[in-house]
């Protein structure tokens, strides 16, 4: 066994007794408590809103339909209120938390869980990929699934770098910000209707579970907020192909509202090129970018690259 190997083994969450009594659930009230004591104040940079309600957070642990021993990813536990739900269901938790003032209370409201791990780290590497690391301690192809009170800051990257992965993982259950869900679930021709949405639809179907009020938050949000769950599509294509296609969308939305023919004349710097791709798709060229259906923008990316369009450098 190499280095490794062994170094990943020993990060990895332990999996929990079956045999052994599951400990109470501690109320919010007693997780305040930790926050004020610690004198914590916080991180509006970071996007930080607790969720406060236990009903709520036994809820997203249903709505997620994981079982006993599954793997599960989550960004952002904050104090661990939502963490301790999780692994009182029994799965394999690795919480990756990037405030350090807040990475010690969690481990402290999950020691009684042997299936829970708390790691201090940002789970972006960059603006282009996710924390290598992190990815390298979960399992393999994809066997993993993502349930998460995200951050605002984060949530529409970590999704969209989630879904560009070569192996997405099985389900995403996130609580996100109601704007970010209008996104996901737009439909085309819409404003919401955009690059995150084209790309995430590659490699998900999401559904709509159910709305918060910011009551149920502390601090209290200015936005309402939702959890949508994102199931994982069968025959994915390959990981360099879908983000090739994410990259013409974001390209072509960039012009959402004028003409196919005007915006792929200024992609491909070529009145030809782009009347090309508009015949051989069978498009016309009045048509506007952002009435595109997912299967017609993939279509057309796959074309275009044939044709020699190329991101541009990032």
């Amino acid at each position: 066994m190499s280095e490794d190997s062994s170094r990943d083994e020993a990060d990895a969450p332990k999996q929990a007794s079956s045999e052994s009594p599951r400990p109470p659930r501690p109320p919010w009230s007693e997780f305040r408590g930790a926050l004020e004591e610690a004198g914590f104040r916080p991180s509006r940079q970071l996007g930080q809103n607790f969720l406060l309600d236990e009903n709520a957070a036994r809820a997203i642990a249903r709505d997620a339909q994981v079982s006993p021993g599954d793997a599960v990813l989550e960004v952002g536990p904050g104090c661990g209120f939502l963490s301790v739900h999780l692994a009182h269901a029994g799965v394999q938790l690795l919480a990756v938390e990037i405030d350090d003032r807040l990475a010690p209370i969690a481990e402290r409201f999950l020691a009684p869980y042997p299936n829970a791990k708390v790691v201090v780290g940002d789970i972006l590497e960059g603006k282009h990929s996710l924390n290598g690391s992190v990815l390298a301690t979960l399992p393999p192809g994809g066997a993993w699934h993502l349930i998460s009170n995200l951050p605002y800051s984060v949530s529409a990257p970590v999704l969209a770098l989630c879904a560009g992965l070569e192996c997405p993982p099985i389900s995403m259950t996130v609580l996100i910000q109601e704007e970010v869900a209008q996104r996901l679930l737009a439909q085309p021709g819409t404003r919401e209707w955009g690059p995150l949405t084209v790309g995430v639809l590659q490699s998900f179907t999401p559904e709509r579970v159910r709305g918060l009020a910011p009551a149920l938050f502390w601090p209290r949000p200015k936005v309402q907020s939702t959890v949508v769950r994102l199931i994982r599509r069968d025959g994915l294509a390959p990981a360099e192909l879908r983000r090739f296609r994410s990259a013409f969308a974001a390209r072509l939305l960039r012009q959402r509202r004028q003409s196919l023919a005007r915006v792929l004349k200024d992609m491909f710097r070529s009145r030809e090129q782009a009347g090309q791709l508009l015949t051989s798709r069978g498009i016309g060229g009045e048509i506007r970018a952002e009435t595109l259906a997912p299967d017609e923008l993939w279509g057309m990316a796959e074309e275009a690259r044939e044709l020699g369009w190329t991101p541009d450098p990032s």
